[in-house]
């Protein structure tokens, strides 16, 4: 086993998925549901959240709670998808932890 060749494909996966964080970091992904929406980076950080006064006016904590619910989910999970693709060519599909 040659162990230069095997530090070597680690050295490159290691820049290359140095690459793909800053991809996820420059990359958005939205979420929106009944006046609320949510931009999230790929890697996972909020970086807006907008609730129309509108919604709030009605008074109504819940309805307003479970729509930034809704709107989060859905960024995480276009964060996640995005994220997982963007790596998944790199890795063969195999899941890297997040931390």
């Amino acid at each position: 086993m040659d162990f230069r060749h095997l530090l070597e494909q680690a050295k490159n996966l290691e820049k290359n998925l140095a690459k793909i964080e800053e991809t996820l970091a420059e990359h958005e992904t939205v979420g929106k549901a009944s006046g609320v929406e949510v931009r999230m980076n790929g890697v996972g950080d909020v970086l807006s959240l907008d609730i129309d006064p509108e919604l709030i006016k009605t008074g109504d904590a819940e309805l307003v709670a479970q729509a930034v619910r809704v709107a989060l989910n859905q960024a995480v999970q276009a964060s996640r998808k995005y994220r997982d693709d963007q790596r998944g060519d790199l890795t063969g599909g195999l899941k890297l932890p997040d931390f």
